[in-house]
C-alpha cells in the first residue's frame, strides 16, 4: 500500500478525487468536479488513473456518460493509510 499512497501523493488531482469519494456516494465526474473545484477533464483523468489501480470502481460501466463511481475497499484502505500517517485530514 505504501507504493500506492506515494503514487496518489505524486499528483494532487488523485488525492482530491479520492478524498471527494469518501463517505456518501456514488458520484459522477461532474459532482466530483464541484466538490473539488477541479475541471471535469482533470477529474476524469484522475478517475481513469485511480480506476486502473483498482482504487475506484464504476457502478455504471455500460453508460457512456454520467458514470457513477465509488471507492473500492483497496481505495478506502489507502485513504485510511493517508489519514493514519496524518498526510490527509
Amino acid at each position: 500500500m505504501k507504493d500506492l499512497t506515494q503514487w496518489i501523493l505524486s499528483v494532487d488531482r488523485r488525492l482530491d478525487v479520492i478524498r471527494a469519494l469518501e463517505g456518501a456516494g456514488p458520484f459522477n465526474a461532474t459532482e466530483i468536479s464541484h466538490r473539488t473545484g477541479r475541471s471535469i477533464q482533470n477529474v476524469s483523468r484522475a478517475i481513469h488513473e485511480l480506476e486502473e489501480k483498482g482504487l475506484l470502481k464504476c457502478l455504471t460501466p455500460e453508460k457512456q456518460t454520467w458514470k457513477r463511481y465509488l471507492l473500492t475497499e483497496k481505495g478506502k484502505s489507502v485513504l485510511s493509510d493517508l489519514r493514519n500517517e496524518e498526510i490527509v485530514q
